[in-house]
């Protein structure tokens, strides 16, 4: 059996020391071993370093039924609960790896309030920028080919957004790095195509949401699997609005045809399912998060989680909006609103819970590599 042994250290905060000693009394019990795959990359290890820790919390995706199934959960007196100690450490983790470091704390506690700052900053900048030009071409009727650029230039906004865009890319890249150097991985396992692979099959399944086949625990000991389903709306959701805005850049450069387009035309299907998802998803997921057990969530973080899911929603929202009333005098406000809030969005994601899921595609490469090594020797 492939067993990693990392070396005795003394932890870098009592979260983590609390996160080893969760991890020791699991690895001795193993009960839950079958629900997700936490447990069994625990099981490879005798002892675990601040990396190792990082790692199996972000491999973690609060199904919450190891909670639920633990004879030490509270209020037994070893107090063992792994979902929310795993839920604290994640959060710690985001800020630990985020780049700039003096960013680092950004959206720990106000996300919610500082997202909607900025986006009503830029929305407001971009309105009284086009009002004091020409206020009758904020408020004019624009249709056909061009129309949004007669509010702002293609070129201008093309670079705020291509600007924010490699910001955010890079810092996340930043945060990738920083990560997989913490939980000890070479380079070359990313290069590694059947983990690569894998991992993308159990993130876009979300096969470890399911407490281990019955679902996920919610607001008692019923497992449902509401949760996944508002994940998978929320995760399509924003990659066919991705792919909408890719379609629109090849229609722009490649064919010369230029927003808005009619409704029947690829990019604005593709966005109008997309935001549909992107209604649904967050919404879902918020009603699921305030109907869950206490016991299962990091309480100090709700803000940023909530802000995550209210950008989300507020992109589809002004999106969906600006389509609707794109031939009447509301589009130059609607539009301002919109970049503003996709602005916010793009600039915010290194900072919030948009890395989550990036953390979570790693450690599940690493699970698979990991997996795949314990099954060859065995």
């Amino acid at each position: 059996m492939n067993i990693h042994a990392a070396p005795e250290t003394l932890h870098a905060s009592p979260l983590l020391a609390e996160a080893d000693r969760l991890m020791t009394v699991c690895n001795s019990c193993r009960y839950c071993e079958g629900l997700c795959a936490v447990f069994p990359a625990m099981e490879m290890r005798r002892s675990f370093s601040d990396g190792d820790l990082n790692y199996l919390a972000n491999l973690c995706h609060s199904c919450g039924a190891c909670l639920h199934d633990c004879q030490f959960a509270p209020p037994h007196e070893f107090d063992v609960n792994v979902p929310k100690t795993l839920a604290k450490l994640r959060g710690d983790s985001y800020q630990a790896y985020a780049w700039p470091r003096p960013l680092a704390g950004l959206f720990e506690r106000n996300g919610l309030a500082i997202s909607i700052i900025a986006a009503v900053s830029v929305a407001l900048f971009i309105i009284s920028f086009v009002g004091w030009t020409d206020p009758e071409v904020l408020f004019g009727v624009h249709t056909g080919p061009g129309a949004f650029y007669r509010l702002m230039p293609h070129n201008t906004m093309v670079l705020i957004f291509l600007g924010a865009s490699l910001y955010a890319l890079f810092a996340i890249a930043m945060g990738i790095r920083l990560f997989w150097r913490d939980i000890g991985e070479p380079a070359a396992t990313l290069r590694e195509g059947s983990s690569v692979w894998q991992a993308m099959k159990d993130a876009c399944t979300l096969r470890y949401l399911d407490g281990g086949g019955v679902g996920c625990m919610n607001e008692d000991d019923k497992p449902t699997d509401r949760r996944r389903l508002y994940h998978h709306l929320t995760f399509y959701g924003f990659m066919l609005c991705f792919a909408a805005t890719s379609v629109a850049t090849v229609y722009h450069y490649i064919v010369g045809r230029e927003a808005p387009y009619f409704w029947y035309d690829l990019p604005v299907i593709l966005g109008t399912v997309g935001g549909i998802g992107l209604i649904i998803g967050p919404i879902g997921l918020l009603k699921a998060k305030w109907h869950r057990d206490p016991l299962l969530l990091d309480h100090s973080r709700m803000g940023m989680d909530v802000a995550f899911l209210a950008m989300l929603f507020l992109t589809s929202a002004t999106g969906l909006l600006l389509l609707v009333f794109r031939a009447t005098p509301a589009m130059g406000i609607l539009l301002a609103v919109h970049l503003g809030v996709v602005f916010s969005l793009f600039i915010t994601m290194p900072y919030g819970k948009f890395m989550h899921g990036i953390y979570r595609f790693l450690a599940l490469v690493r699970y698979a590599k990991e997996k795949r090594e314990m099954e060859t020797a065995g």
